[in-house]
């Protein structure tokens, strides 16, 4: 396991930086590219709807971990 790395990101014009672990980092990278939208995009669409409460690093961890998870649920 990695330790966090910070990264940069850009949320409605503001730079800002998260600490991920690389793979949480490239798995977002990819949900982007399934999306087919930037990263910084998928960044602030998570922003938006985290509870205020929670870190955005946290919210990104949480939105991969759904993201997965819904994609091997039995349907």
């Amino acid at each position: 396991m990695t330790r966090p790395v910070k990264r940069s990101l850009t949320l409605r014009g503001h730079r800002t930086s998260v600490s991920l672990e690389d793979d949480f980092w490239r798995a977002f990278r990819e949900i982007a590219e399934e999306k087919d939208i930037p990263i910084n995009a998928l960044a602030a669409e998570i922003d938006a709807q985290r509870d205020l409460k929670a870190g955005l690093a946290t919210a990104i961890r949480l939105y991969v971990l759904n993201h997965y998870r819904s994609k091997t649920a039995p349907s």
